[in-house]
């Protein structure tokens, strides 16, 4: 093999720098890491609640990727046809190979009736606007309901819940930008209806998100030990599953704990299966269908209707990911199709493409289940560096020039840095660590003095 190997990574949350971890421990390879928005880290920077400070201090290490010599970032490109846009073909003219790392960006429907209803959203839509995600609105909520259902038992639900419980106060060590602030400080919600299917032993939370439920200061948490009941199934989950067994005792403590009185309430309740969101112009209530536990593990609907008022609905019921252009995807199951890594096109291996992440095995496990993931990959693409056919342009800066002829300047680790000073002096002008810029023009402002091209 001669001369270096020239790597695109796209995508720079979690999964595509873990990728370019591996790959940067090869001297023969040189990463550059694309990013559609200007700042990297994806999910850990849009995804991850605001506080959660232990998991998003993971920011640490992965910057440290970025830092390294053989890694570049390049923000504000975007995978696509346009002015602003980089084909997959362009790509294979500067790269010798291609990393998708894209994640599932995008809710799964409940597809019932009354779904689209003024005050009816997903949950990336809320999660994405607490985060200061530049694709949100500011103004995408108000909270002027009084009650909120969120669909779904996974941890997401409970961090879109113990969002809308704690204070604005309790938010202020956070980096939510000032906008999020200030409508949670009005916010007018009393109850948030946690609200899932099936029973508690086919819940998706981890044990830590559960508790912090019960540890907030300012709501309590009311469980119904009618629907903490289990059959056979259910409790052979329970024997053989440590996370499930502390949750159904942190729920059963739950049940029996006396409230005290607080401003606001999560309710958590099980088997009840959304069927129609009720309302004229508005969401104004949700109907849910009791279901009963079947033996093995499903639930079967009694019929019986329970109707739960609430003024915004919140799904939260999985992910999937969204076909990339010039992409080969799988529509059924909302991932790239590929054999250990290798992207297929029409049922043969894709020479010099690769993938990583949600968008390689669908939206599974923690942040920290990429890490083997992409090395499974990495592992593939470096077996197959021998034959790789190497990209007609060579120089580093190719992609960096295509883009700047057509006057789209690239933001390059500079520019995020440029960035991170921007958020971190408007943070401590007010006695904060940080606050999130959200308005994407107001970012590549802050990154302007070192847009390349």
């Amino acid at each position: 093999m001669s001369g270096s190997v020239r790597v695109a990574v796209i995508g720079s949350g979690p999964s595509g720098l873990y990728a370019a971890d591996e790959l940067s421990k090869h001297d023969a390879v040189s990463v550059d890491v694309l990013d559609r928005l200007p700042c990297p880290y994806g999910l850990l920077r849009y995804g991850v609640a605001p506080d959660h400070l232990k998991m998003k201090s993971l920011e640490i290490t992965l910057r440290k990727i970025l830092e390294r010599p053989g890694v570049r970032f390049l923000g504000g490109v975007e995978l696509g046809s346009g002015v602003t846009g980089i084909t997959v073909d362009e790509l294979r003219e500067c790269y010798d190979a291609v990393v998708y790392a894209t994640g599932s960006s995008v809710d799964r429907r409940l597809s019932i009736p009354g779904e689209d209803l003024p005050g009816s959203f997903s949950a990336t839509e809320f999660v994405s606007w607490y985060c200061g995600h530049p694709d949100a609105r500011v103004d995408a909520f108000t909270l002027d309901a009084r009650s909120a259902v969120v669909v779904g038992v996974g941890n997401v639900a409970v961090d879109v819940a113990r969002i809308l419980a704690k204070t604005a106060q309790d938010l202020h060590v956070t980096d939510m930008p000032d906008h999020v602030l200030n409508v949670l400080e009005a916010s007018a919600i009393s109850d948030i209806y946690i609200v899932g299917r099936r029973g508690p032993a086919q819940a998706k939370f981890t044990s830590k998100e559960l508790r912090e439920l019960g540890e907030l200061a300012s709501a309590d948490v009311v469980v119904d030990p009618a629907e903490l009941v289990l059959d056979e199934a259910s409790k052979e989950v329970v024997e053989t599953n440590k996370t499930v067994r502390r949750n159904l005792e942190t729920l059963q403590e739950w049940s029996s704990r006396p409230l005290f009185g607080r401003d606001r309430r999560i309710h958590l309740r099980f088997l009840l299966a959304p069927v129609a969101v009720l309302g004229t112009d508005r969401v104004e209530a949700v109907q849910c269908e009791r279901n009963v536990l079947d033996g093995s593990g499903g639930v079967t609907g009694t019929g019986e209707k329970v109707t739960l008022a609430a003024q915004l609905l919140l799904r939260s019921v999985g992910y999937r990911g969204v076909p990339l252009p010039g992409v080969p995807f799988d529509e059924r199951s909302g991932v790239i199709p590929h054999v250990s890594g290798r992207v297929q096109r029409e049922g043969r291996t894709a020479t010099g493409e690769y993938v990583v992440g949600w968008i390689k095995r669908g939206p599974t496990g923690v942040i920290g289940t990429n890490k083997g993931d992409a090395k499974e990959t990495v592992e593939q693409l470096l077996a197959d560096l021998e034959t790789l056919p190497r990209a007609p342009r060579r120089e580093p800066d190719a992609i960096i020039d295509k883009l700047a002829q057509r006057g789209v300047g690239v933001v390059t680790w500079a520019g995020w840095e440029a960035i991170d000073a921007a958020e971190r002096a408007l943070g401590a002008a007010v006695g904060r660590t940080r606050i999130k810029i959200a308005d994407r023009a107001a970012l590549l402002i802050a990154a302007a003095k070192t847009l390349a091209g």
